[in-house]
């Protein structure tokens, strides 16, 4: 890697969590790790309307033991905005991740994704099947059938960016009933373009629209660990069970947990992972 391809914007030791953007073609993506550069990579891909930093309570359990890897995708957090809304497609978000894993030079990963991530990392694991070891998926709808939220018009573009009180509703059925919204999530989707926003849910829901995930992931052939908050607001709870169609998935119900266990139930979702990860990282 040369230094016009990644231009460091924290440094440390192998575990210091170093933050770094890479100069891709279509865009510079944020690129963050943490752990030991030699132990099993994980990398973790974030859901629409956040980026990375909503992995930031597990990562302190998995870095231990794992080279921790969070890359914004474009449009979100510190990632740029792709030259046009293509680039917003899973595929093309799913090309971003690949190349921005090779100009890492890392050869293999267990990919996790929370919720619309986890079409991401599919995808990932479609293009590149010699780089995607396993995969893990947190709150991840496995077709349209299971989407229960209400529609909204909470976010409205002539009134952007929106307030804290409009982001809480918008962003309310993404936790279990009760749980305060962080305030760095509210930030975070502050942050956005209303297109970046849009055009990312418009993605997501495009490319589960084609073919429910429990059948592209039955042609991916990988190791699948699942992980379902019983109390998730976006997706039927019950729905996880539909990923046992996926030869040798396991799926693992969190029971008093809603849409975001990264959140809210950070030791018993990191648990799960670690085994998992256990299994198959290499």
């Amino acid at each position: 890697m040369t230094p016009s391809d990644e231009h460091p914007e924290a440094r440390g030791g192998a575990g210091a969590g170093a933050g770094s953007t890479l100069r891709l073609e279509h865009g510079d993506v944020h690129v963050r790790r943490d752990g030991p550069r030699d132990a099993p990579a994980l990398l973790l891909v974030h859901g629409s309307a956040t980026s990375g930093r909503s992995w930031g309570a597990l990562v302190p359990l998995l870095a231990a033991s794992h080279h921790v890897i969070r890359v914004d995708l474009l449009g979100h957090g510190r990632s740029a905005a792709p030259v046009d809304d293509r680039g917003y497609e899973t595929p093309e978000q799913a090309r971003t991740l690949g190349t921005a894993l090779d100009r890492l030079g890392v050869e293999h990963v267990v990919a996790v994704g929370h919720s619309s991530g986890g079409y991401a990392v599919t995808a990932l694991a479609e293009q590149r099947s010699d780089l995607v070891t396993a995969l893990a998926l947190i709150n991840t709808g496995p077709s349209m059938d299971a989407f229960i939220a209400p529609r909204t018009t909470v976010l409205d573009p002539a009134r952007w960016p929106p307030t804290d009180e409009r982001i809480r509703q918008f962003a309310s059925t993404g936790f279990r009933e009760g749980y305060d919204v962080p305030r760095e999530l509210i930030e975070e989707l502050r942050g956005m373009t209303y297109q970046a926003v849009t055009a990312a849910a418009r993605a997501a829901s495009a490319y589960l629209g084609q073919r429910a995930l429990p059948a592209r992931l039955t042609a991916v052939g990988k190791p699948l660990q699942v992980i379902f908050g019983d109390q998730d607001r976006r997706w039927r709870p019950s729905s996880a069970a539909d990923y046992r169609a996926v030869p040798g998935a396991r799926v693992d119900v969190l029971t008093g947990a809603g849409h975001t266990p990264i959140l809210e139930e950070p030791s018993r979702t990191a648990a799960l992972l670690l085994a998992f990860a256990a299994l198959h990282a290499t």
